[in-house]
Formats: structure tokens, C-alpha cells, sequence
């Protein structure tokens, strides 16, 4: 069984864990519901995301299972999540054996310390600003990067192929393939889940 938690915040932008959250969801549907899947915010309420979208969290940061796989979305919250120490505290903590993010996501993860000395993927907008943060590799010409069991993608859609390697990864090429024919993903080049960055 592969528990997966999505961070929430104000600000998150939508598609960088609802697009993860599909293929996380449809990855479950197709393995008979071993999976789990879940979403965390900072407080019970709803959150508010970066073009409207609200959300109501499954769990707080205090009271969520133990994760397998921690993803992180980007978004216009992140500039200010970035100076938040009791979710920075958080990221850091985690015990997750998969730690992701999603564009500006890369931010927090390194400002939690899990990009650092790591090769990592964000936004192509935000790629200076973060690696002038200095302890960090941008791969400016890949969807995504694998760095140990730190796996970053660029922006919005990007994380759709990151979270299909990671299904890959984690229960095999063809269920990934069979997951991302199931919601009908077909990005033209064609995406095989196969080939990441990887150092």
C-alpha cells in the first residue's frame, strides 16, 4: 500500500496537485484501491488556491498517516509559504520515502532543506531566483529531475509526467502506462514515463 499526501496551501496553484492527484487517484483505482490518497494543509479550513479553486483538506499537518510520498505544489503561495516555519518545519520533518514538488514547490523544498545539494526542476520563470538561493542544480531543459528520492518537475503540467515516473517507479512501467492511458494523457512528443533526468 502507497500512501500519498498533496500539501495544500493558499495560493497552491490548481493543476500542480490536481494533475498529480489524478494520477495518483486513477494509480489506486487501477491497483483495486491499495492506494491512498490524501490532502494536507497547515488548518482544517478550506484553502483557497491561486485562481479560485477551494479545497477542503483531508488532514492537517498534525494529524495525517504516515506518508509514502509527499508532493509539494508551486503557485503564488509559495512566496509566502516560503516564511512560514511551522510548514517549512513540516516539509523538513516528514518521513516520506518520496519527497516531490511541482514548480515554485522546489522553492520549499529547499528552503526545508531537501533540495539542497540536489539537482531539481521548477518553473522556468523562478530558475534563477532559486538556484541565487545558492546549495542547489537547476536543470533548466527537463520535465522533471530524480535526485535520490527527491524527484522535482517544472511547471503546471510538468507534474503530471513526474507523478506518472514516480506510479512507474513505484508499481511498474506498463501499470504507469496503463494509468496514464486510462485518463487519456497523450502529450504530443509522446510521453513514455520512462526516461527522467536522473545525475
Amino acid at each position: 500500500m502507497t500512501i500519498y499526501g498533496l500539501l495544500i496551501f493558499d495560493g497552491a496553484e490548481e493543476l500542480d496537485f490536481v494533475g498529480p492527484w489524478e494520477v495518483f487517484t486513477a494509480s489506486a483505482m487501477l491497483r483495486d484501491g491499495a492506494d491512498t490518497v490524501v490532502t494536507i494543509a497547515e488548518r482544517a479550513e478550506p484553502v483557497r488556491c491561486a485562481k479560485g479553486l477551494r479545497v477542503l483538506p483531508d488532514h492537517t499537518l498534525a494529524d495525517h498517516p504516515a506518508l509514502d510520498v509527499l508532493l509539494v505544489p508551486g503557485g503564488t503561495g509559495t512566496r509566502r509559504e516560503v516564511s512560514n516555519p511551522a510548514l517549512i518545519d513540516w516539509i523538513r520533518g516528514i518521513g516520506a520515502s518520496w519527497i516531490t514538488s511541482v514548480c515554485t514547490g522546489a522553492l520549499l523544498l529547499h528552503e526545508a532543506g531537501h533540495a539542497r545539494g540536489r539537482r531539481v526542476a521548477t518553473h522556468h520563470a523562478f530558475e534563477d531566483s532559486l538556484e541565487a538561493r545558492g546549495d542547489v542544480t537547476v536543470v533548466r531543459d527537463a520535465r522533471y529531475v530524480v535526485d535520490g528520492n527527491v524527484v522535482t518537475s517544472q511547471g503546471v503540467s510538468a507534474g503530471i509526467d513526474m507523478a506518472l515516473w514516480l506510479a512507474g517507479r513505484l508499481h511498474g512501467r506498463d501499470h504507469s502506462r496503463a494509468v496514464r492511458r486510462y485518463i487519456q494523457y497523450d502529450p504530443a512528443p509522446p510521453y513514455l514515463s520512462d526516461e527522467p533526468v536522473v545525475p
